[in-house]
């Protein structure tokens, strides 16, 4: 019987981890459901209605179009470019995995900040690939031109940015972003994750055109239009990078259903403004909350809230225990200065009413401890 598996080398370096322990997995090691999901940054306020009927009335039976025609039509009419330059997969992280698949082969460098978005750095490593990090800003904000002057002196062939953040939920203006490309060696692609991009509070959009071959934008489905479940990204670039993509990425991945439900929600946009707007005032309740606990909140531009628990790493793990051992599921960031922070997802306002009652006897709890 064969117990010795082959295996690729890599694959056997590789350690036995995945980038994020779900909420259901927590669940099910508690015996209980959580009372509010206020961690994984979903949009508690759901899809269009529209969406939603347009994904139970697909027929199921058929496979997807595999070439997302319609979708990647209206995708290129609302962002005012044509079609070969968008391409549809199932969520950023799928489309970050075919990115690094056709671009970084073992040994090559690439740059990212130490403790933003670790799926990025799953996909590196899965392909052979050598991070090298940069730290956050003084500000928590990620530090651009820290990020493009050591692509330029390991020879990266991409550089992670996302704007606005995670796990912070900080923003740099797109002029920011422009300034400090100047710093970006020629032959290094920008990955720019704007995943967030639609809960901004302002206007941060990269103010280049969308065909610029030093930049990939990444944008998705799942957070201000409410469709985290049905996993819809989309990549725009110049046209020659996008079609390499074809010579990856799983023809067949996206699902019929997922499809109708992006093409009807991007089509309303009367429901995506009404989200946006109750974003804003979640995330102002959240910063209530905290205030009202001798709590700082760092400005948010996306639909989670991170919180300074004003003291080092082991009290706000601290924290983040004892809200979680009180039935509301949360994040924290896990690298240093970060890692002092807890992040809280938008909720509705009954989930932020137990956020309420929970928070200060959290704080009580982790200051005995």
């Amino acid at each position: 019987m064969m117990t010795d598996y082959r295996l690729t080398s890599l694959a056997k370096s590789l350690p036995d981890t995945v980038p994020f322990v779900g909420p259901e997995t927590q669940e099910r090691a508690r015996s209980r459901l959580f009372d509010a999901r206020l961690g994984a940054n979903e949009n508690v306020f759901g899809p269009s209605p529209t969406a939603v009927r347009a994904m139970a009335e697909t027929q199921h039976w058929m496979y997807g179009d595999p070439e997302s025609f319609e979708l990647r039509e209206a995708l290129a009419d609302h962002n005012g470019i044509t079609p070969d330059m968008i391409v549809v997969g199932e969520g950023i992280d799928a489309l970050l995995g075919y990115l690094v698949r056709i671009m970084v082969a073992p040994g090559d460098a690439v740059v990212t900040s130490d403790g933003a978005y670790p799926t990025f750095n799953y996909h590196v490593a899965g392909y052979g690939g050598v991070l090298h990090k940069v730290p956050y800003r003084y500000d928590d904000h990620e530090d651009a031109v820290a990020l493009f002057k050591r692509a330029a002196k390991v020879d990266a062939k991409l550089v992670y940015l996302a704007n606005p953040d995670n796990p912070m939920g900080t923003a740099l203006s797109g002029a920011e972003i422009v300034e400090a490309l100047e710093y970006l060696p020629d032959g290094t692609l920008l990955v720019l994750d704007e995943a967030y991009l639609e809960c901004a509070t302002q206007n941060i959009a990269l103010p280049l055109p969308l065909d610029d071959p030093r930049v990939i934008r990444l944008r998705t489905f799942s957070k201000a239009y409410g469709l985290a479940g049905a996993r819809v990204g989309y990549a725009m670039g110049a046209p020659g990078l996008i079609r390499a993509f074809e010579k990856v990425r799983n023809h067949f991945g996206m699902n019929r259903a997922a499809q109708a439900g992006a093409l009807a929600a991007l089509e309303d946009q009367t429901w995506l403004r009404s989200v946006q707007a109750r974003i804003a005032a979640s995330r102002n309740r959240i910063a209530e909350i905290a205030r009202k606990n001798g709590l700082r909140t760092l400005p948010s531009h996306t639909n989670f809230v991170t919180i300074d628990c004003g003291s080092g790493p082991e009290f706000a793990k601290a924290v983040l225990n004892e809200i979680v051992a009180r039935g509301v599921f949360i994040r924290m960031p896990f690298v240093a200065p970060q890692n002092r922070c807890i992040r809280i997802s938008c909720g509705r306002p009954a989930q932020l009413d137990i956020l309420t009652e929970v928070i200060p006897l959290a704080l009580r709890a982790a200051e005995l401890r």
